[in-house]
């Protein structure tokens, strides 16, 4: 049988992994991979975390299986940290714990296949490389939005705006709740307001995936787009993630918030969501989920996560502005100040491909195909040699 099959080429990212393993350059830098980096180049558990796991370790009485629909502990305060303990949606809300954001955009999709087979769902144009793969590969018919201008190196209000106005009503439009992957360019307070009235003119459904809370401006006001989306629209979908803002990449913490019109449809929304996941992985992994619930829910690890969060959110910033410093010494000619101005770990360098294939080649410096970088590969100890090496191949 699998005689028919043909090899794959290998995913981007995980090559660049194996690229950047494998060369045996000192000075070498990885801006590929999407995890946060401390100053030492190393993705640090955090302090919160650890203690949160050691409570687990003594206190935790069975390893049975949770529901499909996981822990609700977890999902009760995942639901809080989104959209507020006084959300006047909660009625509306349930919460499924998923294997990270990518289990809860798979679930996510499964649902809007079985609510409305025939509908499109819009992505921006760029949006995370694996996007399509995971909603339109499940089935889902995919569209695209303008989003990113490359030439100006900024949002493309207007044009974004202008095709809002023009989705059928009752599709749905996703949405980078914060830290826009790759670009690192978010809508502002404003903007978000032109978009939720359009959204709400036209009938749409919004879907938004926010797996960088806390690494713009702070844990609440990233998600403020996401509460009052929530209190002006029927419907409204939430996919989540803990990788990133609380270090847990490989034990697959997240989280699928479904809105409903009303308690009565958001009973049957849990019941079909549910159902799918039972036919998908059974039931989510627990610990990574005991961890978040346990800082969530106790005000000392709440308050220190909190500030290590903050920590981390601080580092992007300062290393956005080093980089953006160290560029106007070696390449003044050009202007990189959106790199400063964009949120989270990741920026369009706003080079040519075969830019990025020198740097490779030449100079060890990793990254994404199109110019994406990891500003949280950035240090002060390599930040001297990124930017001449990218002066140079200007």
């Amino acid at each position: 049988m699998f005689e028919s099959l043909t090899a794959l080429p290998p995913d981007a990212i995980l090559k660049l992994i194996g690229e950047h393993q494998n060369d045996a350059r000192e000075n070498k830098v990885d801006l590929g991979v999407g995890v946060y980096r401390d100053e030492h180049g190393q993705t640090p558990i955090l302090a919160a975390v650890k203690k949160a796991e050691r409570y687990i370790l003594d206190h935790q009485q069975t390893k049975a299986y949770t529901g499909s629909a996981g822990d609700p502990v977890f999902n009760e305060t995942m639901q809080d940290l989104i959209f507020g303990d006084h959300s006047s949606a909660s009625g509306r809300i349930t919460t499924l714990q998923s294997p990270g954001g990518s289990g809860s955009l798979r679930v996510a999709a499964g649902l809007i296949l079985r609510a409305k087979a025939d509908v499109s769902l819009w992505v921006s144009d760029p949006t995370w490389n694996n996007h399509v793969p995971l909603l339109g590969g499940a089935g889902v018919q995919l569209e695209t939005y303008p989003y990113y201008d490359a030439d100006k190196k900024c949002l493309r209000i207007d044009a974004l705006l202008e095709t809002l106005s023009t989705i059928p009503s009752g599709d749905i439009v996703l949405f980078h709740g914060c830290c826009h992957n790759p670009t690192g360019i978010d809508p502002s307070s404003e903007q978000w307001r032109q978009i939720a009235d359009i959204v709400v003119e036209r009938g749409l459904l919004p879907f938004i995936d926010i797996a960088y809370q806390g690494l713009a401006n702070g844990i609440d006001e990233d998600v403020q787009a996401i509460r009052q989306l929530a209190e002006r629209v029927p419907e409204m979908l939430v996919s989540s993630s803990c990788s990133k803002n609380f270090g847990l990449y490989r034990d697959r913490v997240g989280a699928l918030s479904i809105v409903s019109s009303d308690a009565d449809v958001s009973q049957i929304v849990y019941s079909q969501a549910s159902q799918i996941v039972r036919t998908i992985y059974s039931v989510p992994p627990d610990h990574g989920a005991a961890v978040v619930s346990h800082i969530l829910r106790d005000p000392d690890l709440r308050a220190q996560w909190a500030a290590e969060l903050g920590e981390m959110r601080e580092r992007l910033k300062s290393v956005r502005s080093m980089l953006v410093e160290a560029l106007q010494e070696t390449a003044p000619a050009h202007d990189f100040s959106h790199i400063g101005s964009a949120n989270g770990m990741f920026s369009y360098l706003g080079i040519s491909p075969q830019q990025v294939t020198r740097l490779k080649t030449d100079f060890g410096i990793y990254m994404e195909g199109f110019g994406r970088i990891n500003v949280a590969g950035i240090t002060a100890k390599n930040v001297g040699y990124l930017a001449e090496s990218i002066a140079r191949v200007l």
